[in-house]
């Protein structure tokens, strides 16, 4: 085979690698039309939470009689299923795609350690791989009539974020999850500026591990440092939707496989994940009605 031979095979092979993707992509599209909203959770910094505040919002928009789905776009360190204790779930496919799995309230789960024998057996992908795997859930998954689906994505502002970015064109908007810290903020602001330069809508910032509360005597303390979340919301211009407490119930119900918003129901994180959940679907809800509003 001659060089040419070999450069015109590998131009067929690329402009089938391209043609296959741009077939999934409209697939994808086809699909989350059926989704009336899409919201994406991510920080430029991990360790802040953004697992925790994906599956209790989730949890408590189904409390509102939402249907929802969520998926867990974070490849490497799929944990959703384990905050909901579904470790033995699995998905499975059919001749219409992937059915999602059944987690707490209905909310409908989709995450690769799902897919796995066992949860601790490492997926060692590379960035193509993770995009196409993103882009197959996109495409694939059976999500049926939904009112919410979150989509829950890993540190940073690389393949995960930006297929997803790329795919579904009609996000409703992004929730920025950060901690109180000087590092936090500078890293997190990466993952604002990611939203702002691809004109996602900046649904605001949830500030996680604000703050302790002592049970006992009601004091406050501010054990990870002073709040960066306010002058995070000043600098881009956008909320701070809610600061969330350190709760050590929260460790208590992973522990015990079970999600910490139904099994502590009034605890001091659970009332800010409410009033999380509202915020959202009120600015969401008033946002739609402004934008269908046309005056006479």
């Amino acid at each position: 085979m001659t060089s040419r031979e070999v450069e015109e095979r590998l131009q067929e092979h690329r402009a089938q690698q391209v043609q296959t993707v741009f077939a999934l992509i409209g697939e994808a599209k086809r699909r989350l039309r059926n989704i009336r909203h899409k919201i994406m959770v991510l920080s430029g910094k991990g360790g802040v939470g953004k697992t925790f505040v994906s599956s209790m919002l989730s949890l408590a928009l189904a409390q509102k009689g939402y249907k929802v789905g969520l998926l867990d776009a974070d490849i490497h360190g799929s944990s959703i299923p384990t905050v909901y204790g579904m470790d033995n779930a699995r998905l499975y496919a059919n001749e219409e795609g992937i059915i999602p799995a059944s987690g707490p309230l209905g909310v409908k789960v989709v995450a690769t350690n799902l897919l796995l024998e066992q949860p601790d057996i490492p997926l060692i992908w590379r960035g193509p791989l993770k995009s196409r795997a993103i882009l197959e859930f996109l495409s694939k998954v059976v999500w049926n009539q939904l009112d919410y689906l979150v989509i829950d994505l890993p540190p940073g502002t690389g393949d995960e974020a930006i297929t997803v970015v790329q795919t579904i064109s009609d996000l409703d908007g992004a929730i920025i999850v950060t901690a109180p810290s000087i590092l936090s903020e500078t890293v997190v602001a990466k993952a604002i500026n990611f939203v702002v330069k691809n004109r996602i809508p900046l649904l605001g910032i949830v500030e996680n591990m604000s703050y302790f509360k002592c049970p006992k005597c009601g004091s406050t303390y501010y054990l990870l440092g002073k709040s960066t979340g306010e002058e995070l919301a000043k600098k881009y211009n956008t909320n701070l939707l809610i600061r969330i407490p350190l709760d050590p119930l929260i460790g208590k119900a992973i522990d015990k496989g079970v999600p910490y918003l139904l099994e502590y129901p009034d605890g001091e994180a659970a009332r800010a994940i409410y009033e999380l959940a509202n915020r959202i679907t009120n600015f969401i809800e008033e946002k739609n009605h402004q934008s269908s509003y046309s005056p006479k």
